[in-house]
């Protein structure tokens, strides 16, 4: 009995040493800046010109700034009013599309190549997709071409000095960027559900719309609520594409700037103190906002 506890032991050993590697990755890149971006937060730390001022512990300072101003607010809401937009299309397209590619039934041809086709603008990066947007809607751009040739309008619409289309554009480009990933995600678990259930939903009459609704949809629970959360992170750093839309200015009135595009401002600027609280802000509200949706789902009750 003693020789076969040590062999276990020496044969658990090997669990261990294989992650070595990622602790050594989490603790450099993860944990480490995450303590220092907290430790810098109570510190008044920025440029003044060409002058270093501090660092200089401060306390709570930095957080009383970063809410008094009571921009955050408004960068909060912005961010997730471009979050919703972008979201709701695409989980219903992305469910869409699953339900027709993973129903046997239908017996599409060339399944394989849409899936791909589908899944391609999520490989093209950000930077190339707002630039491509930036010249399809700008005031000479060829939509507005096609818009005055049909005879839509009369003169060029500005997209991107009208809140409801600048931040329907950056949306838009979103949905078509990320949608991909989320069929794909969705059709794994649609996949992965006993072929069975639809062959007894079948034999008792039972039509697609059923189906999906009261077989595929409740088992996709899970991979639904990992869809959300995973969606809702990504929204509230939602950076690359509103950043080079509108050159860094959030315009029109602010009403496009992100949590993450002000707290670049603050980088730029080298005001690292009031950096450190609003990263360590948006660090709260991500942990709160993914809690809500977790609760909200019931995913956090436990059978007995």
């Amino acid at each position: 009995m003693n020789k076969s506890k040590g062999k276990v032991v020496r044969y658990n050993k090997w669990g261990y040493i294989f992650l070595i590697p990622f602790l050594v990755v989490y603790v450099v890149f993860q944990l480490i800046p995450l303590i220092s971006t907290i430790y810098n937060s109570f510190f008044e730390n920025y440029m003044s010109g060409l002058n270093q001022i501090g660092p200089t512990f401060v306390g709570l300072e930095n957080y009383k700034a970063l809410f008094q101003g009571g921009d955050i607010w408004i960068y909060l809401k912005n961010t997730m009013i471009l979050w919703i937009m972008c979201f709701i299309p695409q989980i219903f397209l992305s469910l869409l599309l699953g339900a027709w590619f993973s129903d046997v039934r239908l017996r599409l041809k060339g399944s394989r190549f849409f899936k791909t086709v589908i899944y391609l603008p999520n490989l093209i990066m950000a930077s190339a997709f707002s630039m491509l947007f930036f010249t399809l809607f700008s005031d000479a751009g060829p939509i507005n071409s096609l818009l005055m040739q049909i005879g839509f309008i009369s003169e060029p619409y500005k997209f991107l000095s009208h809140t409801g289309s600048a931040r329907g554009l950056i949306a838009l480009m979103n949905c078509l960027m990320w949608f991909g990933n989320t069929t794909i995600l969705l059709m794994a678990g649609m996949m992965g559900i006993d072929t069975s259930l639809f062959e007894a939903a079948e034999v008792d009459g039972a039509t697609s719309t059923q189906v999906f609704f009261k077989i595929t949809l409740p088992l996709l629970r899970p991979i639904l609520i990992y869809v959300v959360i995973t969606s809702l992170i990504g929204g509230l750093q939602l950076f690359d594409v509103p950043q080079i839309l509108t050159n860094g200015t959030g315009n029109p009135m602010r009403s496009t700037m992100t949590l993450i595009m002000y707290l670049n401002k603050h980088l730029y600027s080298k005001n690292y103190g009031m950096a450190g609280a609003l990263s360590v802000v948006l660090f709260i509200i991500t942990g709160l906002l993914s809690l809500l949706v977790f609760k909200v789902s019931g995913n956090d009750k436990r059978k007995g």
